[in-house]
Parts: C-alpha cells; sequence; structure tokens
C-alpha cells in the first residue's frame, strides 16, 4: 500500500496555481497520440510541476527517458478502457509497463464482473494487479466508471478495490457513461475514507471544476487539460 501521505492530501489551495499542479494527472490517452506529442506531455508536466505524466504503455518508456531524475511520475492504464481483460493480461501488461518505467498504475475494473454479482472475481482481478505494481514499487489506481454503475455499484467497486490492496480509486476512464461529478467524489470519498486516495477524473476543464472536485474529497486530478487550467489559474 501506499504512504498515508499520498492517500488524503491537506487542505489544497486551489487558488495556488503550483498546488493544483502538483495533485494533476497530465494526461494523453487518445488513440491517435504520436511520439511527438508524448513528448510535448512531458516537457509540459516538466515546466508546469505536474504530478505525473499518463501516457499509453506503448509509450511509457519514452516518457520515462524524458522524465528521469526529476519528481514528476510515470503513469499508465492497465486493461484500458474497457477492463475486461484476463487478470493474467493485466498482470503480464502491469509487469511490462513497470519494466519500461511506470510508477503509477491505473487499472480498469472488470465491470461485467460487478454487474453479474461476480463479487470475488472483481477483487482477485484487483489484487492481481496490485501485487505486481507494489512488488516494483508502483502505486495502483482503480477505475470504477462510476457512470455506468448503480449507486450501490459505485459503493461495492470501492470496497472491493479496498480489499483488493488499490491505493486509489478513480472515477472513470473519461470514455463511457460520463466523467467525473462532485457526487460521485463524495461517494467514494465517504467509502473510503483516509484508507484510499481519490481521483476525479473525466471531463475535468476548468479551474472551478477542479476546485469542486477537491473539495468534494478527490486528492489527485486526472485531466488532459492541464495547461489550460493552469493558464487560467495564472491569469
Amino acid at each position: 500500500m501506499a504512504s498515508s501521505s499520498i492517500l488524503t492530501s491537506p487542505s489544497i489551495d486551489t487558488k495556488d496555481w503550483k498546488a493544483v499542479a502538483s495533485i494533476i494527472d497530465h494526461t494523453l490517452l487518445k488513440p491517435e497520440t504520436s511520439r511527438e506529442q508524448v513528448i510535448q506531455l512531458c516537457e509540459e508536466a516538466l515546466s508546469f510541476g505536474f504530478c505525473s505524466a499518463f501516457v499509453h504503455p506503448s509509450y511509457t518508456s519514452l516518457a520515462a527517458s524524458i522524465l528521469q531524475g526529476s519528481s514528476v511520475k510515470v503513469g499508465t492504464p492497465i486493461g484500458f478502457p474497457l477492463g475486461a481483460s484476463l487478470t493474467s493480461t493485466k498482470r503480464f501488461e502491469t509487469e511490462e509497463a513497470l519494466r519500461a518505467g511506470a510508477q503509477e498504475i491505473d487499472m480498469v475494473i472488470n465491470n461485467g464482473a460487478l454487474k453479474s454479482g461476480d463479487r470475488n472475481r472483481v477483487q482477485l482481478d484487483i489484487r492481481g494487479v496490485a501485487e505486481v505494481a507494489h512488488a516494483g514499487g508502483a502505486i495502483l489506481k482503480v477505475i470504477i466508471e462510476a457512470g455506468l454503475l448503480t449507486m450501490e455499484e459505485k459503493i461495492l467497486a470501492c470496497e472491493l478495490s479496498l480489499l483488493g490492496g488499490a491505493d486509489f480509486v478513480k472515477t472513470s476512464t473519461g470514455w463511457f457513461g460520463g466523467g467525473a461529478t462532485t457526487d460521485d467524489v463524495a461517494l467514494m470519498r465517504g467509502v473510503v475514507g483516509d484508507r484510499a486516495g481519490v481521483k476525479a477524473s473525466g471531463g475535468i476543464r476548468r479551474t472551478a471544476e477542479v476546485a469542486a472536485m477537491v473539495a468534494a474529497g478527490a486528492n489527485r486530478i486526472g485531466t488532459s487539460s492541464a495547461v489550460q487550467i493552469i493558464h487560467e489559474l495564472r491569469g
């Protein structure tokens, strides 16, 4: 498990652009993402002091080479965006990502198994990835795709994430069922308390949205609009 310091942040001054930058995962996960765009993403992450640069697994080694020696972490998604891969596949994908330099892993939960009531399969799927991530010194965030779930399923997804060893729960991939909402963030924080972090991700493009997510309980923000948000804060 991650240290308690990354699970719940002290009160973030959402008018302080440096404080906001420090909790942002600067993200670029479009299917057509080019090498040049990844390089630009990493350079922006270094310039603004973002928490991490999140890239496709195939670009992990490139990002790691650019960010080596800096405080900016390399993140990548696993089982993205559907979450329906075999656990063995997710574990192998995680191993390869860690070998390439990833320090943060965001895995997509098996929502089909969750909706089927197969709690054991969901928990073991998370546990399988958590074991690999933690053995490699990485933290694990579990994407629950809240927009596709009932309230009861959201609560269960968070509980199973904790039982599986997740360090964070995350609102969505941003690809299905809508993005982050303050209601979902507050619900997730209410379930995990100080046992895990909460990452708000999906459709966050303005400083007001960041402030609302933090107020609701998020201590990490995933966005592809990070530079726009910081420029807005800096005026």
